[in-house]
């Protein structure tokens, strides 16, 4: 058989292990976090049963998808280093079972858990952050407030529009304008002194006007104190709290990232980084996976101890790297996807000397 019983032993400890831990921490960052909340949720009055199920139960997945990696490689180094300094390796090796063999009940629970870290990654924690994210809102954020000046978009292909300010709470765009080309040519400017969103008949309200259509040669002014418009842009698209990108599954980051680059965005690094790193992510279990196991399987006399101590340190130096390059593709001028998979690059190469130096 494929899966044999050397290979159903050795998942279901990966696995237990795993499971264990991260219930373990879980719970531990859930009381943390209570402790931490409780007098903000009395103050605020918020019912027991939205803590619980709209912010709680919604923590959870993405508390444990945070630290996945973490403790997959946590979970390799303790039960690994047990085998070892229980001779279990060595009955296994001295039975005539290479180590490549060894290697492989490791590569399927890694593949499992990277699968499930992928999924959470790409729907599951998107909408439960979106719950989440809603409940602080409701009753803990303050209302969000753009303080954006001189906004530029381009709306449609050959359309821009430009205001001086966006204010969140009244939908009011001061100081707005539209100008609309064709050939690179401007054939149209709408200068207003300020355009307000109706949210009944979902058109914008624009007041004061003047109207500059040219043809040609020929150009020609209206004027008027309000005229009714649909423009391709609505509130929505000003109310973006830098954690978005959080609550959107990755077909409608993907089409995110394409309209902010239509709408001439061009701090989108941040936006980027969140879509590479939903695919990085999982794919460092399999190299935290085989680190793991190449240092733990060796009996050593400091024991389990000094491997998890070991381990520890690779891990939260991955993580200090991960944070470092995230930062360097933000604010400076890294590319988002290399900044995404250059700790996992660097960590393959570890990863493949380890695995190499590891006794077979």
């Amino acid at each position: 058989m494929w899966i044999g019983k050397l290979d159903r032993y050795i998942i279901g400890k990966f696995i237990g292990t795993y499971v264990y831990s991260i219930v373990l921490i879980i719970s531990i960052a859930v009381v943390f976090d209570l402790t931490d909340r409780i007098d903000n949720f009395i103050d605020k009055q918020v019912p027991i049963e939205a803590v619980f199920f709209d912010y709680y139960l919604n923590f959870i997945p993405y508390f444990a998808n945070l630290f996945s990696a973490l403790f997959t490689f946590i979970a390799v180094i303790y039960f690994t280093s047990r085998m070892a300094n229980q001779t279990e390796i060595i009955a296994i090796l001295s039975s005539g079972v290479s180590f490549y063999r060894l290697t492989r009940p490791y590569l399927i629970s890694a593949l499992l858990i990277a699968m499930l870290s992928f999924s959470l990654n790409a729907w599951v924690i998107p909408y439960a952050n979106k719950d989440r994210y809603d409940f602080q809102e409701k009753y803990m954020d303050r209302p969000y407030r753009n303080y954006d000046r001189n906004i530029h978009r381009q709306i449609e292909p050959g359309v821009y529009i430009y205001m001086e300010s966006y204010n969140t709470s009244n939908r009011i765009a001061y100081k707005f304008s539209i100008e609309q080309f064709e050939n690179k040519k401007l054939v149209s400017k709408l200068l207003a002194d300020y355009a307000r969103y109706n949210e009944e008949s979902r058109l914008w309200e624009v007041n004061n006007y003047t109207i500059r259509a040219i043809e040609g040669d020929k150009e020609t002014l209206f004027t008027g104190q309000r005229i009714d418009t649909v423009i391709n842009i609505s509130p929505v698209d000003f109310n973006y709290r830098n954690s978005i990108v959080e609550t959107m599954t990755s077909p409608e980051l993907d089409a995110f990232i394409e309209n902010q680059r239509m709408h001439g965005v061009t701090q989108i690094e941040s936006y980027l980084i969140e879509k590479h790193r939903r695919w990085s992510d999982p794919f460092s279990t399999f190299i935290l996976t085989l680190i793991g196991l190449a240092l733990a399987s060796r009996k050593v006399k400091g024991g389990s101890g000094l491997h998890i101590g070991i381990g520890l340190m690779l891990s939260f130096t991955y993580i200090l790297f991960m944070r470092i390059s995230s930062q360097f593709a933000v604010k400076g001028n890294l590319d988002p996807m290399l900044a995404s998979w250059l700790p996992n690059i660097l960590y393959s190469l570890i990863a493949a000397y380890t695995y190499w130096k590891a006794p077979k």
